[in-house]
């Protein structure tokens, strides 16, 4: 083997060493550059959205008056979602009066129970826990305008990806060698499609979520149903935890402004109903069609962001990791990596197949030995031929 064909080996305790290391590292600057980072990684999202309609505009007119249709026409519909939900939080801020008088009687009657049942006092537990309001208020303001800040950045990062997007295209095709052209062109277009469908598909996964909600609130009864079931379906847009988040709501509700359990159960069977069309019928065929990243690490993922970056951070685990499995495939080298991330399972794994593959060895050893065997032992069993004396 030639010098320059020898692969260079390390041992496993070095390169497990670097994989941690380096996954470490990895965690650690997303943790300390989250409030930069976030903003970049929602930019980046949007402007890959919206590129589609970026690209009919800029057929029809100059570059800057594309994006910034774009850009107003995306404004508006997030501005009309947030009037719809503004008219429906008055109607139910118009309802507080009668919810707070129930509320009140509620805790009274938890206070009785708690005092006879545990000797707690309820109302000195209140207390304690709302004596820190005012400074709760306080810290509040600045992640409050930092939020408004975000959203202000947003659109300004947007429109920059927009008009330098031929700028990054040609810097990602540079920076490799031009034997890895078409994998680089692979990738790029994959990870389009992947995050275009993912981000339309949550979108109309939303709209379908909020309304089954709304309607089976309205049937059920629930105050301010149609808002509440909004905010289910934009919580439902979080993976696996907002879906939780959204039925605690209305449960709440109906405990509030509702007497016995009736309400609280026919609720809870609604949502399970909807999660269950949610989970089998909407997510594979409109969410995750090119997203196909296993449940495992979905899950892992989604914990890890919200631990990295809070609720955004739930919400921008998915498509990066679905990002990173398009990366992984394209690699020869992080390959394995990529199928860890996805959703085929082999019918059997490695070591199995090796496992067999010994039996297989082992018996044809053995069985080799006991054929050597037999025939020593009938060589020594075959008497001797008498030889004739010579004359």
């Amino acid at each position: 083997m030639n010098e320059t064909q020898r692969e260079t080996s390390y041992p496993i305790y070095i390169k497990v060493t670097a994989i941690l290391v380096g996954l470490l590292a990895g965690i650690y600057i997303l943790y300390v550059l989250g409030d930069i980072l976030v903003p970049l990684a929602f930019s980046i999202l949007i402007a890959i959205l919206l590129n589609p309609l970026y690209a009919r505009l800029e057929k029809l007119m100059p570059k800057v008056p594309a994006i910034l249709l774009t850009l107003f026409i995306a404004i508006i519909f997030v501005a009309g979602l947030f009037y719809f939900l503004s008219t429906q939080i008055s109607v139910f801020i118009d309802s507080l009066p009668q919810i707070k008088q129930k509320l009140t009687l509620l805790l009274e009657q938890l206070e009785v129970w708690a005092k006879n049942k545990f000797g707690v006092d309820v109302q000195k537990q209140v207390a304690a826990l709302t004596s820190g309001t005012d400074s709760m208020l306080t810290s509040t303001v600045a992640p409050v305008l930092s939020f408004i800040s975000v959203v202000l950045l947003i659109p300004t990062y947007v429109f920059l990806f927009l008009y330098y997007k031929p700028l990054l295209v040609d810097f990602l095709f540079q920076i490799f060698s031009e034997k890895h052209s078409l994998r680089v062109a692979e990738i790029l277009a994959e990870t389009k499609t992947a995050v275009q469908s993912f981000m339309q598909g949550l979108m109309i996964e939303m709209i379908i979520v909020s309304a089954m909600n709304a309607v089976a609130l309205v049937l059920i009864g629930v105050p301010s149903a149609i808002v509440i079931g909004v905010i289910g379906g934009i919580l439902n847009m979080v993976p696996y935890i907002g879906g939780l988040i959204a039925i605690a709501i209305p449960v709440l509700m109906v405990t509030i402004t509702r007497d016995g359990f009736s309400g609280q159960l026919a609720v809870v069977v609604s949502y399970l109903v909807i999660q269950f069309i949610d989970n089998n019928i909407l997510v594979p065929k409109i969410v995750s069609s090119k997203v196909q990243i296993n449940a495992l690490v979905s899950i892992v993922a989604v914990l890890l962001g919200g631990a990295l970056w809070g609720v955004t951070g739930m919400f921008l685990s998915i498509p990066m990791i679905g990002v990173l499995k398009i990366i992984f495939d394209r690699i020869d080298e992080m390959k394995p990596w990529g199928m860890l991330l996805g959703i085929e399972i082999p019918s059997e794994h490695i070591g199995l197949v090796w496992q067999k593959r010994w039996a297989r060895i082992f018996r044809r050893r053995q069985k080799k030995k006991e054929l050597e065997e037999a025939a020593a032992v009938a060589e020594d069993d075959t008497p001797p031929t008498a030889t004739a004396e010579a004359p």
